[in-house]
């Protein structure tokens, strides 16, 4: 079946922000089901960017510069503005004309919320329907915006490059799998996942980073062994088994507290971490409950609740085949180690540790956490129903991989969320990769060390390795 092409709804006049970038507005659509073009069909919003220069004569000439489309990571996290981009310098010097689509279902594509799903129906209707939100489709819907963008540009120019980072890499793995005839280079941070493992493999990998960081963590911060046990103690009697209501409709439990350590994995994260615990200890200290500075603070941290397709989605990103599900890899796998007994049911408590410290988790979703946070207490029943789906299709293509033609310059990190290891196989299975790979770097080096980063791919995509 032939691809399908995006219906331009609109586009709006160029307009000027600082930075002289010069920015366009598209909103288009395409079928819920690419399979099915008459399906529903769903709008997905874009902006444009090229460097805008006053010229000394206007000219009407109309000049068609080659696309580097951002892949965003998460899953479920929206683009920002183009001056927000670390891209947009560097990139716009370059010559590119940089395209930022909000992949369906997050930021103005099509949002998913609790609200917007009830419009879909009850839960299996609403796990149906986001069914159709992994990467798979999300390569079709980028390539029938690339073809509706680029139907008038000459054979030279139909091609565009891809710059994915995270989950966002992932996808470039699908897009070079499926879609290679729409590519013309890719770029990658942080994104060279495991193409054929599954979630449990992943998260017992996973989890061995996340231990590493946390005695990292401990060991700049060997007060807070006792503090993070005293402060769980705590919300466990303040709270009770519900836990702690936060401002926003959530709730504070133990688990809420240890998902905090999501944060280690990026530069600054460990501060991040322990300055929620010094303002927790401090409540405590003085008044022997958690001001609302502190549990806004908290209840805001993490943004699953303005981004839901991050938690019911996460974990199925890595089923790559049919006939995997993921079934709460990420908490049956914890539940395993020593340093996660307090996902167990029987867990008798932080006293019950003695003198080690409370293990805080990484990016893994658990149930609990449709139990803690106020948008995804609405989702719990869709998201259990996704996590015994069995049947998502391919991600990835070994063999197209193998002797694959695009050129493809990635950058690889210490990372928590990403197994280095794995990295490093899925690099040895793509033919003609250039890596980048640094163990002073973590996962958001694009944007807290653009300046490390870009001109590093710069030079793989430049250079020559002899």
């Amino acid at each position: 079946m032939a691809p399908v092409v995006a219906r331009l709804v609109s586009v709006s006049k160029p307009y000027l922000v600082p930075g002289k970038l010069l920015v366009k507005e598209y909103w288009f659509e395409v079928p819920l089901n690419h399979d099915d073009p008459k399906s529903k069909p769903i709008r997905l919003f874009a902006r444009s960017a090229i460097k805008y220069e006053r010229p000394i004569v206007e000219s009407s000439e109309i000049v068609q510069r080659p696309y580097l489309v951002y892949l965003q990571g998460g899953p479920g996290g929206a683009n920002p503005p183009p001056q927000d981009s670390p891209l947009s310098g560097p990139m716009l010097d370059r010559g590119y004309e940089l395209l930022f689509l909000d992949q369906r279902g997050t930021g103005l594509s099509n949002t998913v919320s609790a609200n917007t799903l009830e419009l879909i129906g009850g839960p299996q209707e609403q796990a149906d329907y986001l069914k159709h939100f992994r990467a798979d489709t999300l390569v079709k819907d980028y390539e029938a915006v690339r073809l509706c963008l680029t139907k008038d540009y000459p054979p030279e120019k139909k091609r565009w490059s891809t710059f994915g980072q995270s989950f966002g890499g992932m996808m470039t793995l699908t897009y070079l799998s499926f879609a290679p005839e729409g590519l013309r280079e890719c770029f990658i941070t942080g994104g060279l996942a495991a193409l054929d493992k599954g979630p449990d493999e992943v998260y017992a990998a996973t989890y061995r980073k996340v231990i590493e960081r946390n005695e990292a963590y401990y060991k700049k911060f060997p007060e807070d062994i006792a503090t993070v046990k005293f402060i769980a103690e705590r919300i466990r009697e303040l709270g009770g088994q519900k836990g702690i209501p936060l401002p926003d409709g959530g709730f504070l439990t133990v688990q809420r507290l240890m998902a905090t350590g999501i944060h280690f994995g990026t530069h600054g994260g460990l501060d991040r971490v322990h300055n929620h615990i010094v303002k927790m200890k401090g409540d405590l200290d003085q008044f022997g409950i958690f001001t609302r500075a502190t549990l806004d603070e908290l209840g805001h941290g993490i943004g699953f609740d303005t981004a839901p397709i991050y938690s019911v989605l996460h974990e199925p990103i890595w089923c790559y085949a049919p006939g995997i599900a993921s079934r709460w890899a990420a908490e049956r796998v914890g539940k395993t180690l020593d340093q996660y007994q307090w996902l167990r049911e029987d867990w008798a408590g932080p006293a019950s540790l003695g003198d080690k410290p409370l293990y805080f988790s990484g990016e893994m979703i658990y149930p609990s956490h449709f139990e803690t946070w106020a948008e995804l207490i609405k989702l719990k029943e869709t998201a259990h129903i996704l996590a015994q789906y069995d049947q998502w299709p391919p991600l990835y293509d070994i063999q197209q991989l193998a002797k694959n033609e695009i050129p493809v310059y990635a950058a690889s990190y210490n990372d928590m969320y990403v197994d280095v290891d794995m990295a490093r196989e899925t690099a040895s299975r793509i033919k003609g990769i250039k890596v980048f790979e640094t163990n002073v770097l973590y996962h958001n080096a694009l944007r807290a060390r653009t300046e490390e980063v870009i001109p590093q791919l710069l030079k793989l995509r430049d250079d020559t390795i002899d």
